[in-house]
């Protein structure tokens, strides 16, 4: 991080957690996409009010991001030096512990995350379960002016309104492209870039 950007102290930070199995293709690419997005959205210093990280349930610690993936992310200029300052971590109960969100990339991944850590039932969901949530809540209900408290208020009302918006489980997977083609990255990073920019453009109040 950039010397001159002030580092908000921890009640005015909102922490995000993405979580797939190695921590090589999938959440990497949430993490990254996520950030990027918010510095665009923000600027550079409302977006470090917003640390960002991923992890893997059997991670490939230490591995740099896949290159296949990484490839993938080449229109948005990302990478290059973004992903390829990039190395997996091992998801530690902690890291959910300290997160105000958690988002698995599938359905099992939740499970995980919560079995590892039953206190993270209240901030974990899978990705696109998130995003669909997020599409179903209320502006109205959210804070007018603060990035943060409107990502704080999102995942209170995200949880209210789990179990009522109808979902199909078809819809909520990203499926893992490790073994198969380039296609197959694609379609991850896609899923992943759509899901990701829903929520996050909800984090940004309406100008």
């Amino acid at each position: 991080m950039p010397h001159h950007v002030r580092v908000p102290p921890e009640g005015e930070t909102f922490r995000l957690l993405f979580v797939c199995t190695g921590n090589i293709c999938r959440s990497p690419v949430a993490e990254i996409m996520a950030r990027h997005i918010l510095i665009g959205a923000l600027g550079g210093r409302e977006a470090s009010r917003f640390p960002i990280s991923s992890a893997g349930v059997g991670a490939v610690v230490g591995e740099m991001m896949h290159p296949q993936t990484r490839d993938e992310l080449s229109p948005w200029g990302l990478d290059g030096l973004v992903a390829g300052e990039f190395r997996a971590r091992q998801l530690r109960s902690a890291m959910v512990r300290r997160a105000d969100l958690v988002l698995g990339a599938n359905v099992r991944h939740r499970s995980a995350i919560v079995e590892r850590e039953p206190a993270g039932l209240r901030t974990t969901f899978a990705l696109r379960e998130f995003a669909a949530l997020v599409d179903a809540v209320d502006e109205r209900m959210l804070p007018a002016d603060d990035p943060v408290k409107r990502a704080t208020e999102l995942v209170d009302q995200a949880r209210m309104l789990r179990g009522i918006v109808p979902m199909d489980p078809e819809d909520l997977r990203v499926p893992d492209p490790i073994g198969r083609p380039q296609s197959a990255h694609r379609e991850a990073v896609e899923l992943v870039t759509d899901a990701v920019h829903r929520i996050v453009r909800r984090f940004v109040p309406a100008r």
